[in-house]
């Protein structure tokens, strides 16, 4: 939902649009469960459904929805030839549930929390159509539960000039940027092509705290400086990250390690660092290093 901000003013002036969402899927359905796609009044269509395969069908049913205002609980079957179209080796089922979000209370609140970039979960009584906004799931058949998730967070220790390629990967694909170096050199001298949203001169344990530590956010150790790297290891091996990364050679490593189990960290956790960092596509440049990293972010988001 939150790649649909951009379009919220154009929504909020409609008396009625209608939103798909995908609720279940069987196979290799083209997109995952949550998948959007809103038509407007003016039968203008955003998002997907299915990469193609089922939209006109959707669209169709839309139309009417939008003349009555009752929601509809589609099921569709993607053939292996559609689903070949759009890039999957055989299709899959999905349904997808269609409702009619109209102008008032709800959609304010619902459009007002997803700019507010907060997470929290939308659930909607599936015979009824009514929905609410609750900070955790309804876990009975008859909802669903869908978890619109904050902008993911990139904490990023250390600037170099790695940081400044990865900075300009990670705004692209819509992630918040927070570089923290106590070095003053460079945290106040690295060029930035594109700016995070902050930097801050600070050893990690100082200012970590003030941001959440959670499986929304990835962490990137760049300073190839132990104080600082093992500063930040210490304080974020505890925490419920989506993602720890530090940068270095198997040699750096295995340094690393030695000290981490030295000041008392279990293999377990330990092993929760991805390191040599980013996935291993022979990377030589600090773009190519960014590239890799930041790919290796995505697949985990994604799993």
């Amino acid at each position: 939902m939150r790649e649909f901000i951009n379009h919220f003013e154009n929504f909020e002036r409609q008396k009625r649009i209608v939103i798909a969402r995908v609720v279940k899927t069987w196979g290799s359905s083209p997109r995952p469960v949550g998948s959007a796609l809103i038509i407007d009044e003016d039968y203008h269509m955003y998002g997907s459904v299915s990469g193609g395969c089922v939209e006109g069908s959707v669209l169709k049913a839309a139309k009417e929805i939008l003349r009555t205002g009752s929601a509809e609980m589609e099921h569709y079957g993607v053939t292996d030839e559609e689903a070949w179209m759009v890039g999957l080796s055989c299709g899959g089922k999905l349904d997808v549930y269609i409702q009619p979000l109209d102008k008032g209370k709800f959609r304010t609140e619902l459009f007002n929390k997803i700019r507010s970039n907060e997470s929290f979960y939308w659930n909607t009584h599936l015979k009824s159509g009514n929905s609410s906004i609750d900070q955790e799931a309804i876990d009975q058949e008859a909802y669903f539960s869908h978890r619109i998730s904050r902008k993911p967070l990139m904490l990023i220790i250390g600037a170099a000039h790695i940081s400044s390629d990865l900075i300009h990967l990670a705004k692209f694909y819509d992630f918040t940027t927070i570089v923290i170096d106590p070095r003053a050199t460079f945290a106040k001298n690295i060029n930035f092509d594109e700016h995070p949203d902050q930097i801050i001169e600070a050893y990690p344990s100082e200012v970590l705290s003030d941001y959440p530590l959670d499986k929304e956010t990835f962490a990137v150790i760049l300073s190839h400086d132990p104080k600082i790297d093992d500063n930040a290891l210490e304080l974020l091996l505890n925490e419920p990250l989506a993602y720890i990364g530090a940068l270095g050679s198997k040699r750096t490593q295995a340094k690393r390690v030695a000290r981490l189990q030295e000041a008392g960290f279990t293999q377990k956790l330990i092993d929760r660092i991805q390191a040599p960092i980013g996935l291993d596509i022979n990377s030589k440049t600090p773009k190519e290093i960014a590239l890799s990293i930041m790919a290796e972010i995505i697949k985990v988001k994604n799993s």
